[in-house]
């Protein structure tokens, strides 16, 4: 299965991803043991290593499917798909028959939840990593 078949520049993607989970640069850069500066070459560069692109897809939080078939014009759709309902008249209990999921929602809700818990174990030891050369620092002098 190939997606060469247009101009696939993955970084761009992380990027929108990232923006769309309103993350920043420094804050996946946390996630995933490195810096900013790596962050931002990585967002643009066309390709990049499949190790790299797992490694990227779990600090998001989505599969490395979901970024290789990222389009703009997906994301436009599947929030259209809840504009074009009538919300007024249902009270947003009826979605319409546009909308069925082709996963379980549960499965993402806790994956999201375990994804948040590894993230704020990592920031949690980056601050104590911190104390610790603080700590250090100030016993030197």
């Amino acid at each position: 299965m190939s997606t060469v078949t247009k101009p696939n520049h993955i970084g761009r993607k992380i990027s929108r991803i990232r923006e769309l989970k309103d993350m920043k640069q420094e804050a996946l850069a946390q996630a995933m043991g490195t810096n900013q500066q790596a962050i931002s070459i990585m967002e643009n560069s066309e390709t990049i290593e499949e190790e790299k692109l797992i490694e990227v897809a779990k600090a998001l939080g989505v599969t490395v499917e979901a970024i290789k078939n990222f389009t703009e014009e997906g994301v436009f759709n599947y929030f259209n798909t809840f504009t074009e309902n009538d919300f007024s008249n249902s009270q947003g209990a009826n979605f319409g028959n546009n909308n069925t999921c082709t996963f379980n929602p549960l499965d993402k809700l806790i994956e999201s939840h375990e994804q948040q818990i590894k993230l704020y174990e990592r920031l949690v030891q980056a601050e104590k990593d911190k104390v610790e050369y603080l700590e250090k620092l100030l016993k030197a002098n």
